[in-house]
């Protein structure tokens, strides 16, 4: 266990005691990274795009019990095959016959409900050139979406006279996956060249630089195999391998920049390579230690959420962290071994370098550190003041989730899924489900007379059909079959009333009618046999605004839905109740997951700090610096305010409920990197004797390049994203590169001295002082007049 001097030689003649140790380490780590990378081939594969919604959630059953018993639901992929002359044309109608039956032919396909054979008017566009065939697939998301970029592959673009494009929730998953493939990887080959030349400026040498390139890659690697481990016994989000990889290369670059810092003043010092390293291991090793733990206890905290998504993204962001320590710890000590004083080799930027040595005092941090303490109060209360201001528009969030709109305009998916709002009277894909299990309500005979007949791409015409086969010649619809008892019918025809009088609702469609403001507007037809059959009743809800499904307004029509009084248990599906279930589950858990985060934050630091007040300023900034990030997000992605600079972005004008989230959690990794690291050079500089302003400013100056430097390439990387089409990619990376450039100028270079100045001696309360023992390594406190020796951590 870590606790405050913890012993790490034993770690240090094992792994790296002799340079021949050194490389034989390597070499094993070599074969373990090996081992990992072919453990982890193909991970991609097994991760899942949704996980958006906890598994057994009301919309989640309502939605499966559909599928099941009565072959309805949202389908999966919606084909729009426009013909010139029209779809009724008789080459147009042949070749929309031939796609119908290859698409059920399809092993992967469950139901396929389109224009053809029965020639639907609803599954027809208004200007008649361009029909609608919906499909759902068998299978979970992995293979829906396998299954629906087979039949995209296959079957878009041209097809005789018909010319085929594909929206729906599984085309709007792929396409999000290729684009978001296609941004990284235009953006990795842009911003890669600007990336390593500030790795080369801020390490000072080649050699440096390529350290961080080696542990990232070693974190991530391992990441790799323990995530295909987990895609074997739980479902794993596909994001979670993106933030992993964000984040694994975050902290790599954090860990090295700091290790390596430490190394060169060691080695400045006249240690040898082998006393330098076990120096290292033994005060930054140790702050890498602490900082990788309490990042993973603070992400293991999501696990408290019962949505796959989050459950994933703690493990491996768990995991990403202790695999990053590993590499810092392992890896990072042995190389540094075998290079010795060639890690300042091939130094590109020599020219550009000062050469003169500047007295400590000089050092732009240490005097921004010592401007701060001589008027704490003020920076405190005006950087306070600044960050409460960019906070501000987050408490007007409208959070809601993010449908096609998101896509590019220039996108096939985005175009078909704007013809297909547009051209189609069918609004069944954003219609709430309300089904009421075990009350079943005989259709009228003339209304069972055809399966053939339906309302729309959702497969309510065949549901019956599918259901009542089951149970043979006694089955609801068939002529001659008795009716159930009034009761039942009545009981429908009233909840159904009840239900479309309630605001926000267009119409309600069930076995017993067409309903609209509180009453009935027409007989069941043809369509009715598909809402009901042994397995019970459902009804079919049309929102007044379709495109306020995923927003606060489809939420509050599944509260109102769900609050009815029904004759049966009920259960309500669809988007918004998705939309519902999903803020239901992140809310209701966000406590114990707060509470988790910052017990284990403040009694790790507590462990390493020894103080009581320390750990608390460190959640209180950092909850600070995240809530000022969400802001900045909600004015620039909901409320729009660079629209004049940026133009207006694609996708709705709500926050996403998830992505924040997703991004929050490499964000506060990153923040508590920083904090530790500035705290590990404070602790040891007050531990020496010196009062808390001037072990500040110490600190800050021998720390502050380190993760101010760290930040900025990180910033960058992120920031490139969002020059992405995606306006999810926008988001993440426009959030991450505030985030961290935020916390490590308002927060760690302001925020922390003054707060720390102000409180004074209670910062070390109840820790004892150890004055004037140097346990840790050379004097840092500068008062011998010289700066740091090298370009990392320097003046």
């Amino acid at each position: 266990m870590l606790l405050h001097r913890p012993r790490l030689s034993f770690l240090g003649r094992c792994v790296h005691g002799t340079p021949r140790r050194a490389l034989g380490t390597l070499v094993l780590l070599g074969l373990v990274a090996l081992l990992a990378a072919v453990g982890g081939h193909g991970v991609s594969e097994r991760l899942a795009p949704g996980g958006w919604t906890p598994a057994r959630a009301e919309s989640t059953r309502a939605d499966a019990f559909l599928a099941e018993r009565f072959g309805a639901g949202r389908p999966h992929l919606v084909l729009l095959a426009t013909a010139r002359g029209g779809v009724d044309e008789p080459g147009a109608a042949r070749a929309g016959r031939a796609l119908t039956e290859r698409l059920a032919a399809d092993p992967h396909t469950a139901w396929v409900r389109g224009y053809w054979p029965g020639a639907r008017p609803e599954l027809r566009g208004r200007d008649g050139r361009t029909a609608a065939v919906g499909v759902r697939f068998n299978g979970d998301e992995r293979a829906v979406l396998a299954a629906a970029k087979a039949v995209t592959a296959r079957e878009s673009g041209r097809a005789g006279p018909l010319e085929v494009t594909v929206a729906g929730e599984a085309a709007l998953f792929a396409e999000m996956e290729r684009l978001s493939t296609e941004g990284a990887t235009v953006a990795e080959m842009i911003i890669a060249p600007l990336v390593l030349l500030i790795m080369l400026w801020i390490f000072g040498s080649l050699v440096a630089a390529l350290l961080p390139v080696v542990v990232g890659a070693f974190a991530v690697v391992t990441t790799t195999a323990l995530l295909r481990l987990l895609s074997e016994v739980m479902t794993v989000s596909v994001f979670v391998l993106n933030i992993a990889t964000a984040l694994g290369f975050g902290l790599a670059v954090d860990y090295c920049l700091l290790m390596v810092s430490r190394y060169r003043e060691e080695l400045a010092a006249g240690a040898t390579p082998v006393r330098a390293a076990e120096r290292v291991l033994a005060t930054a090793g140790r702050a890498v230690a602490f900082s990788a733990t309490t990042v993973a206890a603070a992400l293991g905290a999501l696990l408290v959420f019962p949505l796959p998504l989050t459950r994933s993204l703690a493990l491996g962001g768990a995991a990403v962290a202790v695999c990053s320590a590993a590499g810092a710890l392992l890896v990072l000590p042995a190389l540094l071994v075998l290079l010795g004083p060639r890690i300042n080799r091939y130094d590109v930027f020599t020219r550009w370098r000062g050469r003169g040595r500047r007295a400590f005092a000089e050092g732009r941090w240490y005097r921004l550190a010592m401007w701060v303490t001589r008027r704490p109060a003020a920076v405190a209360l005006g950087t306070l003041l600044l960050l409460g201001l960019l906070a501000a528009p987050g408490a007007d969030a409208r959070f809601g989730m993010y449908d096609d709109r998101i896509l590019p305009a220039s996108s096939p998916v985005a175009r078909a899924s704007q013809r297909l709002r547009a051209d189609f009277d069918d609004e069944s894909g954003n219609a709430a489900s309300v089904v009421l299990p075990g009350l079943r309500v005989a259709p009228r005979p003339e209304t069972a007379a055809t399966t053939e007949a339906g309302t729309g791409v959702d497969g309510t015409e065949a549901g019956a059909g599918a259901a009542d086969a089951e149970d043979g010649p006694d089955a609801a619809g068939v002529p001659g079959t008795p009716r159930p008892p009034d009761a039942s019918t009545t009981a429908v025809d009233t909840y159904a009333a009840r239900l479309s009088r309630l605001p926000g609702v267009r119409q309600v469609r069930t076995a017993t009618g067409l309903y609209a403001h509180g009453r009935r507007t027409a007989e069941p037809g043809p369509w009715a046999a598909g809402f009901t059959g042994p397995a019970g009743t459902w009804l079919s809800v049309t929102p007044d605004a379709a495109d306020s499904v995923l927003s606060p307004d489809g939420r509050l029509l599944t509260e109102r839905l769900r609050r009815a009084p029904a004759p049966t248990a009920a259960m309500v599906g669809g988007p918004g109740a998705r939309l519902t279930d999903t803020e239901d589950a992140l809310g209701d858990r966000l406590p114990a997951a707060v509470l988790i985060t910052v017990a284990a934050t403040l009694l790790l630091l507590f462990a390493y700090t020894r103080s009581l007040l320390v750990p608390v300023k460190a959640v209180l900034l950092n909850a600070l610096s995240l809530a000022a990030t969400f802001g900045i997000i909600v004015a620039v992605f909901q409320q729009g305010r660079l629209d004049v600079l940026l133009g207006p972005l694609d996708g709705p004008r709500t926050t996403d409920v998830i992505i924040p989230a997703v991004m929050f959690c490499t964000a506060f990794g990153l923040s508590m990197d920083y904090e530790v690291f500035l705290l590990s050079r404070i602790l040891e500089e007050h531990r020496r004797g010196s009062p808390t302003d001037l072990a500040v400013a110490v600190g800050l100056q021998r720390t502050a390049r380190l993760f101010t430097s760290a930040a900025l390439v990180f910033a960058v990387v992120m920031g490139s994203l969002a020059a992405c089409g995606l306006v999810m990619l926008q988001l993440i990376g426009f959030g991450l590169a505030v985030a961290v450039l935020l916390d490590c100028t308002l927060v760690r270079a302001l925020l922390v001295p003054a707060v720390m100045s102000l409180a004074g001696r209670a910062n070390w309360w109840p820790a004892t002082r150890h004055r004037a023992r140097d346990r840790s390594g050379p004097d840092t406190a500068g008062r011998s007049g010289r700066p740091a020796p090298t370009a990392v951590g320097g003046a």
